[in-house]
């Protein structure tokens, strides 16, 4: 999700509408609302924030460390509309990730926003899950190399459960991050449904379903998907003899096969 900070309406009214038009949440905030929002958001809501948007404020210059206080993740943008050299050197100073003038299109901001994340991600060795590949900047991932074409919100789900690798995330976590807080017209509800075609689809490339599933509790991407997974028919090519015995009796696709034989 991606926060807009502006005093003029104009300009958050503007660029939450093109955030959505690339199918990205956003949300609009006034200079005066943004230390109040952040002291009540809810941690869920704070987790799912990719990059806030100073535009037009006099408190500015304050908001970068209140935003990293709460929210250390997040990218922190500034949108400038007659850039000098003085008032750049003045953001970066108080801990600014990127300065950028205005007018800026919201693809060059969701590619710079990406750029960010790739960097810090292979830091941490965590731009990818195993076989699994997300990009960030609004390229589809590959999965074993090949590209898997996806609709923008299931691409944007695998995108978030990738970044939370090995960590369970609720469904109004992903929720927040996909379609934004404030979107009333749509049911939380419809997260179930496109997280079950993205599991079909990930299931028909890596031969197992690598998001694990808890009522209740949310969704976490397997750590088993940061391995080499292979289909189940060529895993019995690879067992010796007794181990592919063992693997036909125990496992759906095994017992099948035996019944098929049979």
């Amino acid at each position: 999700m991606f926060v807009i900070v502006d005093d003029r309406e104009i300009v958050t009214a503007g660029y939450a509408s093109a955030f959505e038009r690339e199918g990205y949440a956003s949300l609009e905030l006034h200079s005066s609302e943004l230390v109040d929002w952040l002291n009540i958001a809810p941690e869920s809501d704070l987790q799912s924030i990719e990059a806030v948007l100073l535009g037009a404020s006099e408190d500015r210059l304050s908001f970068p460390a209140q935003i990293r206080s709460r929210c250390s993740e997040a990218q922190i943008i500034a949108l400038e509309d007659n850039p000098n050299l003085e008032r750049t050197l003045e953001l970066f100073a108080v801990e600014v990730d990127d300065v950028l003038r205005k007018p800026v299109h919201v693809k060059e901001i969701l590619a710079r926003v990406g750029a960010f994340r790739r960097r810090r991600t292979t830091e941490s060795k965590s731009v990818d899950a195993g076989p699994i590949q997300v990009f960030f900047d609004g390229r589809d991932p590959e999965v074993g190399g090949d590209v898997m074409e996806l609709p923008r919100r299931e691409r944007r789900i695998l995108e978030y459960l990738v970044r939370n690798k090995g960590r369970r995330v609720t469904k109004t976590q992903i929720f927040n991050a996909v379609y934004g807080m404030m979107n009333e017209g749509v049911d939380e509800c419809v997260v179930e449904s496109h997280i079950s075609k993205l599991r079909k689809k990930l299931r028909m490339r890596l031969g197992e379903d690598p998001i694990e599933s808890t009522r209740y509790i949310g969704y976490m991407l397997k750590t088993s998907a940061t391995g080499d997974m292979e289909q189940p028919a060529s895993k019995a090519k690879t067992l010796d003899a007794e181990a592919a015995s063992d693997w036909l009796k125990t496992t759906a696709v095994g017992k099948k096969a035996v019944e098929l034989v049979a």
